[in-house]
């Protein structure tokens, strides 16, 4: 099943301008990011998808493979037009272009779940990443979306509410003793797709569900989507504000020093 990586890039950010740009380690961050994914064994191709005349001239100075979209209202869209051109592709993996230290394993393991090992696909429409959660606060904030499955990985609902709940427990969320349930899983925003679904998933209106919580994946959870749930142990924290880039450019620096580079 080929597979296509898209980056989704816009040029502009409500918290950080133009952050995708940004160079202080002597690359962009946009670079960074595609030099990660352009690791990940699963891609047979990697593209960055912008409307972005900036964005395209940063990728094509960096020697990388841009495809110009219209305007998008989400990455998801924008995800959704390049699979309508792009028909050999049977399977994409939508990748943050503001995730830097993004693993390929995680990449791998998204394509994996649709592909399947022998890569005649293993029945999923849809791949997304959770990773187990402890602290009792994370668990509680509306920020971090939480995630339920079926014991074959198999995603049954997400949330920005605490769940599962446990309700017979003295250390339910909002005791003083605020524990946290064993099988509490935090969604980790990557995705891949099958790229007969994922149009037919940017044709939909949003559902009720999504409307309410926020959340684009319900939509395909309500249209009756197989979406299949890898967990990993961490996932590499994307850059949102000024802290972020200063902390990945501080980790950058480090690893160079030990290397020597």
């Amino acid at each position: 099943m080929p597979t296509l990586g898209v980056i989704p890039a816009r040029l502009q950010s409500s918290r950080l301008p133009e952050k995708l740009l940004l160079r202080e380690t002597g690359r962009s961050l946009l670079e960074h990011t595609y030099r990660a994914a352009s690791r990940a064994s699963s891609l047979d191709a990697l593209v960055v998808a912008t409307d972005s005349s900036e964005i395209a001239a940063e990728v094509k100075r960096f020697g990388g493979a841009v495809e110009m979209t219209g305007e998008h209202p989400s990455g998801t869209d924008r995800l959704a037009e390049v699979a309508r051109r792009r028909e050999r592709f049977d399977v994409l993996v939508n990748v943050q272009g503001d995730e830097p230290e993004i693993d390929p394993a995680a990449i791998n393991l998204l394509a994996g779940a649709i592909t399947g090992p022998d890569g005649r696909g293993t029945g999923a429409e849809m791949a997304t990443l959770c990773s187990p959660m402890t602290d009792p606060a994370a668990f509680r904030d509306p920020a971090n979306v939480k995630v339920v499955c079926a014991p074959d990985g198999r995603a049954l609902y997400f949330s920005r509410a605490p769940i599962p709940f446990p309700r017979d427990s003295s250390e339910h969320p909002f005791s003083e003793q605020g524990g946290v349930p064993e099988n509490a899983r935090l969604h980790i925003g990557a995705y891949a797709y099958r790229r007969e679904f994922l149009i037919r998933l940017s044709e939909l209106p949003p559902s009720r569900l999504e409307r309410v919580e926020k959340l684009e994946q319900l939509r395909a959870l309500e249209a009756g989507c197989t979406l299949r749930v890898c967990e990993v142990a961490a996932h590499a924290c994307g850059v949102d504000t000024r802290e972020d880039y200063n902390a990945f450019v501080a980790r950058h620096a480090a690893r160079a020093a030990r290397s020597g580079s």
